[in-house]
């Protein structure tokens, strides 16, 4: 950024450029290309693989009250960029200072309207990204030239005194989900097998009704035919129903004897075949003794 006499001129890039000498053009320099980070409720020590950090002495940044009038530590990162340098230099005289105070506004201001359970768990993503968005518009209100990438939270979690409550309350909750979860998993199991079952009983009966009801249907017509044959001459319908029962009885005797009714004394029947194992064949009547 070119000044003369303290006037902004015109921007340059980077390279071999040319400027009055004698404080009468001045340079100054703005990074515009990289992403830049403000650190909330805590400093980093010494930046590496595995930084180190300190929170001690930046409770007055970090400590907030939720809408359930609950103490929260929270940390948090704000990242952005310069957009513009010509705003990001003269609209604002301390443009990091603004975003801090208007990023430490909007997060407490969010937090106070959640609840401390939400804070600490389910609600963190939401609470970053309406952060985010919120910070922007505030950001260019004022004209800084920042474009916000994003809100962070490091760490979210209860002061020191009430951890220790926090965690058991936490691990309640997460038993009590997977319980609910047991028991959803359990009802999807054998609700849909028993309403299977009572459906499949349900048709097994209808089935078995429809077959009586059909089968009674037949033997009504079956009856009303005999009775109209029967009207028609009786005593031939008598005779073949004799018939046809007689039939049906003897295909349900193994053994038929007939024996002459004139006959006055019967002998013993010697039944050989009771005598015989399977597959045995009974000896000639001449062979006996």
């Amino acid at each position: 950024m070119v000044q003369r006499f303290g006037q902004f001129i015109h921007t340059a890039d980077a390279g071999l450029h040319f400027k009055i000498p004698f404080g009468i053009e001045t340079v100054r320099k703005v990074v515009t290309g990289r992403v830049l980070q403000r650190e909330y409720g805590y400093r980093t020590v010494q930046p590496d693989v595995r930084s180190r950090f300190v929170e001690k002495g930046f409770e007055e940044e970090s400590l907030m009250l939720s809408g359930d009038l609950n103490v929260v530590n929270l940390t948090w990162t704000v990242q952005y960029k310069v957009n513009d340098p010509v705003k990001f230099l003269f609209r604002v005289s301390v443009v990091e200072a603004t975003l801090d105070d208007i990023s430490e506004s909007v997060v407490r201001r969010i937090v106070g309207n959640r609840y401390a359970d939400e804070v600490l768990t389910v609600g963190r993503a939401s609470i970053t990204d309406q952060a985010r968005k919120e910070i922007q518009e505030i950001i260019d209100i004022y004209n800084t030239g920042l474009e916000i990438i994003t809100v962070k939270f490091q760490n979210v979690n209860p002061p020191k005194q009430v951890e220790a409550a926090f965690n058991e309350v936490s691990e309640a909750g997460q038993e009590k989900e997977r319980m609910i979860n047991e028991a959803q998993q359990a009802y999807n199991q054998k609700i849909p097998k028993a309403l299977g079952e009572a459906r499949q009983a349900v048709t097994q009966a209808e089935g078995y009704a429809l077959e009586k009801v059909n089968r009674a249907e037949g033997e009504i017509k079956r009856f009303n035919d005999i009775l109209a044959e029967y009207q028609k001459a009786p005593e031939v319908t008598r005779r073949r129903m004799y018939l046809d029962s007689f039939e049906a009885l003897l295909g349900r005797i193994e053994h038929l004897y007939v024996i002459d009714e004139k006959q006055k004394s019967i002998l013993p029947l010697f039944d050989l075949n009771k005598l015989l194992k399977p597959g045995e064949k009974a000896p000639s009547v001449a062979g006996q003794q």
